[in-house]
C-alpha cells in the first residue's frame, strides 16, 4: 500500500471534486449559447456570471470561517455539492434571465458552501514534504477535467439538447456528495 501515490483521502477528495469540475465545465464553453435560447443577450450572460462570482465571494468569505468551526467538513462540502447540483438540475426549468440569475446564485451559494472546506480537508490531508506534488494534483485535474467537461458537454448537446447535459451535471453533483456521505462514517476524511 505504500507505493500508491496519494493517501485514501486525497483519492477521495481528488475523486469526487473531479465529478463537481467535470459538470461545471460542461456548459461553461456553450453557456452563451443557452443564455440566448432562453430569450437572453450576451449581458444577460455575463450579468449572470457576475452574480454567480460575487455571490460565491461574498459566501466563501463566511464558509471559510464556517469550515473552520465544524468537525466534520465534509457534511459542509456535501451540502455545497448538493446545493450545486440542485442548481444544475434547474437549469432545464429556467425559462426567464430572472430565474437564470436566481439559478446562478443558488450554484454560486454551492460552490462556495464546498470550496472552503474542500480546501481545509485536502491541506490537512496532504502528505509531509508532498504538498507541492498533491496540490500540482489537483491543478492539473482542474485542468484535466476542465477539458474533458467541455468537449463532452457539447457533444451531448449537440447530439440531444442542454436538458441532457443538465440531468448529467446534476447527477455527476449528487453522485459526489453521495459518495463522500457514504464514506463519512468510516471517517476516511
Amino acid at each position: 500500500m505504500k507505493n500508491q501515490i496519494f493517501n485514501k483521502a486525497l483519492r477521495v477528495l481528488l475523486a469526487t471534486n473531479a465529478l463537481i469540475l467535470i459538470a461545471g465545465a460542461m456548459l461553461g464553453p456553450i453557456y452563451a449559447l443557452f443564455v440566448e435560447e432562453i430569450g437572453g443577450s450576451l449581458l444577460d450572460a455575463s450579468i449572470a456570471g457576475a452574480l454567480f462570482a460575487l455571490t460565491a465571494g461574498i459566501v466563501t468569505l463566511v464558509s471559510g470561517k464556517l469550515s473552520d468551526r465544524v468537525r466534520h467538513s465534509e457534511l459542509v462540502m456535501i451540502l455545497g455539492y448538493v446545493l450545486m447540483g440542485s442548481g444544475f438540475f434547474l437549469y432545464q426549468f429556467v425559462d426567464s434571465v430572472m430565474f437564470l440569475f436566481a439559478v446562478q446564485v443558488l450554484i454560486g451559494f454551492g460552490e462556495a458552501v464546498y470550496s472552503p472546506a474542500f480546501d481545509k480537508l485536502y491541506s490537512v490531508h496532504l502528505d509531509k514534504g508532498k504538498s507541492g506534488t498533491e496540490w500540482g494534483a489537483w491543478e492539473g485535474m482542474n485542468y484535466f477535467t476542465t477539458a474533458f467537461g467541455a468537449l463532452v458537454g457539447g457533444l451531448i448537446v449537440t447530439r440531444y439538447g442542454f436538458n441532457a447535459i443538465f440531468i448529467m451535471m446534476a447527477a455527476l453533483s449528487y453522485i459526489s456528495a453521495s459518495y463522500l456521505y457514504l464514506l463519512s462514517p468510516k471517517r476516511v476524511l
